[in-house]
């Protein structure tokens, strides 16, 4: 059974310093949620509070509506995955995937019933006589995997699980992860500084930053409308463009690059009309050329990168401000050439001086 998950105020103090500031949260059962966010921002602290890991300083963490602040983490429910995988070498697969039955005490018949049908999951069924040696990373990962799995808990945690694979073995596993939310539909959260991995797995991403909720939304509410400017920096690969600006008329222009671009509508909120603000553009949202959209003047570029799909540019503007562009296709363009940009207003993000967005 999946279990919702309630945070009410919860904070992390070590002695006087804060680390986690008062974060409230919902998570919805079965719901697959990313915490993301640079090192250092609390996010494997703010998982290691919902396991029972660390204790909580202030505030109230419920599952199905049960205060577990005090109890102890063998009593929620939760399976954890680490970073590391944590295997016992001198043990075969399938006595890694027993182990904790057997100190739980369960039934021989039980255990073998749970283990293989967490090996069937996880298609390791012909590795149940190995020992972890004798299996590659993503194959580790997997019998780590199913120790959880064997529990058959109402909440999985993630931590970090493929920082040590290589890029190949990473995809391969994000998409197993995300094939074993869909088959099991148990209530996850999973923590990850990568945001291909937020965007392409979470049904509810939850950004941090020093221990604070920047935004919590789904992938593409925060890569559409991101609420400042941390959280548009930090969705989106390759990085949104920030450029310098200054709002212009009745608040319903930016003049930026050089060059006035119209926004379309007035911005919300009553926006200073004269005031300094950053434009945001993402990579993929710049035209090279053409006639639609609006007039973002000429950049010169100083580096090519061909990727088949897709031509990555790296440009400057008039004001030497640094641009990267992603133009779909293969662009024939060179470095050293200056070359005219355009971009849809409605595609465009406008942020005050502290950072909010402008445009939510």
């Amino acid at each position: 059974m999946a279990a919702s998950i309630r945070l009410d105020k919860v904070v992390k103090r070590y002695g006087s310093l804060d680390v986690i500031h008062g974060v409230d949260l919902a998570i919805e059962p079965g719901e697959f949620t990313v915490f993301v966010g640079p090192s250092g921002c609390g996010k494997s602290t703010l998982l290691r509070m919902i396991a029972g890991l660390e204790p909580i300083s202030a505030g109230d963490l419920t599952i199905d509506g049960e205060r577990m602040n005090n109890v102890p983490a063998s009593r929620r429910g939760i399976a954890m995955v680490f970073q590391s995988y944590a295997l016992y070498p001198h043990m075969t697969v399938y006595k890694n995937l027993a182990f904790g039955l057997e100190t739980a005490g369960y039934k021989r018949a039980e255990i073998e019933k749970r283990v293989r049908h967490a090996a069937r999951i996880l298609k390791i069924e012909d590795y149940l006589q190995r020992r972890p040696k004798a299996l590659s990373g993503g194959q580790r990962q997997r019998v780590a995997i199913g120790r959880a799995i064997v529990r058959e808990p109402r909440i999985f945690l993630f931590d970090e699980p493929l920082s040590n694979l290589d890029a190949e073995l990473r995809v391969q596993m994000r998409v197993e992860i995300a094939k074993l939310h869909q088959d099991l539909g148990n209530t996850m959260i999973y923590v990850t500084h990568d945001q291909v991995e937020a965007m392409t797995m979470a049904d509810k991403i939850v950004v941090l930053r020093d221990g604070v909720v920047m935004q919590v939304g789904a992938p593409l509410d925060l890569y559409n409308a991101p609420a400042n400017q941390f959280v548009a920096g930090f969705i989106g690969s390759p990085k949104m463009n920030f450029l310098s600006g200054r709002l212009a008329g009745t608040g319903d222009a930016i003049e930026v690059a050089g060059q006035s671009l119209r926004l379309g509508a007035p911005l919300p909120g009553g926006a200073n009309a004269t005031a300094p603000v950053t434009f945001g553009v993402r990579p993929e949202h710049i035209l090279v050329g053409g006639e639609t959209g609006e007039a973002l003047g000429e950049v010169k570029v100083h580096l090519v990168e061909h990727l088949g799909g897709e031509t990555v540019l790296y440009a400057t503007t008039t004001g030497g401000e640094n641009l990267t562009i992603s133009a779909p296709g293969q662009l024939r363009v060179r470095h050293g050439e200056t070359v005219p940009l355009r971009a849809d207003p409605s595609l465009c993000h406008v942020f005050d001086s502290e950072g909010a967005s402008l445009r939510r």
